[in-house]
């Protein structure tokens, strides 16, 4: 089907021409737990659109959606005992009349075509309106800054642009939601859009980060560019693309979902088991991850349906709060600091005995003297480092119990290698450490001494080919046929090898880090003393592939990754044919052949190569154990562009949409499995909002963060 020429509403028809008639369709019967039926619209079934049961009488807010077969019918499982309202969304309708039932009911339920082009799109992902956006020309590139045409100079290449606007600008806020794609009125009474714009990237405590981005684009042009886009759409512009209705293996997910936290209140990310055996904390707790919001970590436990908290300590009191922050004020929180947290915990990762261990801040950002200049722990000798602005803290269920290790090296992602010491390996976030750190956890959970159970080292590549670590040369300075090299970067996504003792590495491009580098794979292993021995190998995605975001492996040690480009992306090293060291190892473009790009779907920006997306996704993760039902191995991209989840199976697409509330934005997931006797039921991937602004989604300010349960069954019938 072409998504530009072929509307919803002749989908719908098409649909209905080729199915039975809705008087002659039959429901399959539900059990006592499930609510069933059929939905029809005015000319048949409707094929391929979502059915909402949701309930407020539980403990915490709960909803479940499915999709309906290819004759309409529905079948929503395994429902906890309440009264819900149910509808109909689809694309090509607006939202049905809600319908109150209970577990056991059997429905007719009447789809609602919806009555034009501009009500269908309000249910479209946001990216099909943020592709509106006007990407300047590549001739445009380099920017000839303020005096020129506003683009700053460091802005070398047009890609670079897309990438901040990607991982600088949707990454944190979702760019094509109604609160982003309209101007609230608090900022429209600016003399024009562009002071609005201006105004409203001052609103809130997260004016700092904005302000960066927009100067690292060059503020005015970055400015105009986003007015007239939602000048454009208050004028009526419409996308010019629209989506599929969910196909195939897409119909047979079922989507459960539960309120904790607050509204004003946002998250990174959460947990719900280890990442190397999805059985520990079955039928557990799932923890998220606040970032700078509050230092209360929420907590839900799905099978009683209660919403609960723990608070993270603060141990240091002169550790800085989100209070401090400067801001000017919302339109949704007027002058009020909506945000009050100290411990900006952004990943919470567990292990195999349930302790939950989480990048968090534990202390103001100057290094104790250990770390520094003169001291004699091994890798400050190598590397000193005078500032960590996060460190890592674990907590303990079984006890209650905090500890916290003062890491000299910065946190952002952590992950367990499998050996005998449970190494935590860190990223670092930004590459201005240029170091990658580990905590040995055995040895501080035995001894609590911070200092002696971490290291860090530099990332050196063997650019002279003897296959040892040498002296070597700065990151600024020519190969030296007789060094190595060092490159200033540090990890972003992190993964330790499930089949040696190699740490995967992915470091962002321009566009998040504001540093002119390619953004790297980064394969780094640590030998017999890591600060001093390790080496590191880099690659770089073929041409049309840019700005690395996020990284899994699968078990065979194939790398996977998302790019800016609108791809996923794997690299599979084995692959490659040349030498891995030497002076060519300096370049990342030693193994073109490694790479294998998928598109994303979705539009793309006007004027850019069609072989790339305006899709986008945060980070991956690879369902290594099935634990979703797509099979084992399957990557799945957190395409927040597309509010969605985008999994990779045998090459193909499968666009898992969540489309309720309008405006899922999700960075992180894992997978569980609760009962493996239990077939499809028993099995579950475990994600929850990540957006910074839960409030510019479909219920405003009334809407609190959620996590999300997605499993999927045999058929769209199953249960």
């Amino acid at each position: 089907m072409n998504a530009r020429s072929t509307s919803y509403l002749g989908v719908a028809a098409l649909i209905a021409a080729t199915a039975l008639g809705a008087d002659n369709v039959q429901a399959q019967k539900p059990g006592s737990a499930d609510i069933g039926g059929v939905v029809s619209g005015p000319k048949g079934p409707e094929a391929g659109v979502w059915v909402i049961a949701e309930t407020t009488d539980l403990a915490t807010k709960f909803a479940k959606v499915v999709v309906t077969d290819d004759k309409g019918r529905f079948l929503i499982p395994e429902l906890p005992k309440a009264k819900y309202s149910v509808w109909v969304r689809g694309y090509g309708l607006v939202d049905s009349r809600k319908t109150a039932a209970s577990p056991g009911a059997t429905l007719n339920l009447k789809a609602v075509p919806a009555p034009s082009e501009k009500a269908a799109a309000e249910y479209y992902p946001g990216m099909y309106w943020y592709s509106l956006l006007k990407i300047p020309e590549k001739s445009e590139f380099p920017g000839t800054g303020e005096k020129g045409n506003g683009i700053k100079e460091t802005m070398k290449q047009q890609h670079y642009w897309v990438d901040s606007v990607k991982n600088s600008c949707q990454s944190c806020h979702a760019l094509g939601s109604k609160g982003m794609r309209t101007v609230p009125e608090l900022f429209a009474k600016s003399d024009n859009s562009f002071q609005a714009w201006a105004r409203r990237t001052q609103a809130g405590q997260a004016m700092t980060n904005m302000a960066l981005t927009l100067g690292n684009m060059g503020s005015e042009r970055a400015l105009k560019q986003f007015a007239d886009w939602t000048d454009r759409v208050a004028a009526g512009e419409l996308p010019f693309a629209r989506p599929e209705r969910p196909q195939g293996v897409e119909r047979n997910v079922v989507i459960s979902m539960w309120d904790f936290s607050a509204p004003q209140y946002y998250l990174h990310d959460g947990i719900s088991s280890d990442r190397d055996n999805p059985r520990v904390n079955a039928n557990g707790p799932i923890y998220g991850a606040p970032e700078e919001s509050t230092n209360l970590i929420p907590v839900l436990d799905p099978v009683k349906h209660v919403a609960t908290h723990i608070r993270h300590p603060v141990p240091d009191v002169r550790t800085p709060s989100s209070l401090s922050l400067p801001m000017q004020p919302s339109p949704y929180w007027g002058d009020k600091p909506i945000w009050d947290g100290h411990s900006i915990i952004h990943n919470a990762m567990m292990d195999g005995q349930g302790r939950v261990w989480f990048t968090a801040r534990i202390r103001p950002a100057p290094n104790p003297d250990f770390c520094k200049k003169g001291s004699d722990h091994p890798s400050a000798k190598v590397v000193p480092l005078d500032a960590s602005p996060r460190q890592i803290s674990v907590y303990d269920p079984k006890t209650g119990k905090w500890a916290h290790v003062d890491t000299c090296f910065a946190t952002h992602h952590l992950y367990f290698a499998k050996d005998a010491n449970n190494t935590l390996w860190t990223s670092a976030g930004q590459p201005w450490s240029g170091v990658v750190g580990w905590v040995n956890t055995k040895m501080f959970l035995e001894t609590g001494d911070s200092a002696k159970s971490q290291g860090w080292t530099p990332i050196i590549l063997d650019t002279n080919g003897n296959g040892k670590r040498d002296e070597f040369v700065g990151p600024n300075d020519p190969v030296d046929p007789a060094k190595d090299k060092r490159v200033m970067a540090a990890f972003y996504g992190v993964m330790p090898s499930p089949v040696d003792d190699s740490i995967w590495g992915q470091a962002m491009d321009v566009g998040f880090s504001r540093v002119d580098q390619p953004g790297y794979l980064v394969r780094l292993v640590p030998g017999p003393n890591p600060s001093a021995t390790s080496l590191s190998e880099i690659y770089l995605p073929p041409d049309g592939g840019f700005g690395s975001r996020g990284l899994d492996l699968d078990l065979n040690d194939v790398a996977w990754t998302t790019l800016a480009s609108g791809h996923v992306a794997s690299f599979d090293r084995r692959k490659c044919k040349g030498p891995l060291n030497g002076p060519t190892a300096a370049t990342g473009k030693h193994c073109p052949e490694g790479w294998t790009l998928y598109r994303m779907p979705g539009p793309q920006f006007k004027g850019l190569d069609e072989s790339g997306s305006a899709n986008h996704a945060y980070y991956i993760w690879v369902d290594r154990y099935n634990t979703l039902g797509l099979g084992a191995n399957v990557p799945i991209a957190s395409t927040n562009g597309a509010e969605s989840l985008l999994a990779v199976v045998d090459g193909k697409m499968v666009d898992l949409r969540v489309p309720y509330p309008l405006g899922f934005f999700t960075k992180l997931v894992d997978g569980r499995i609760d009962n493996p006797d239990t077939g499809w039921k028993g099995r579950g991937l475990w994600t929850m909002s990540g957006t910074r602004t839960v409030f510019h989604n479909e219920g405003g300010t009334q809407n609190r963060p959620q996590v999300y349960k997605l499993q999927v069954r045999p058929d769209p019938l199953a249960r």
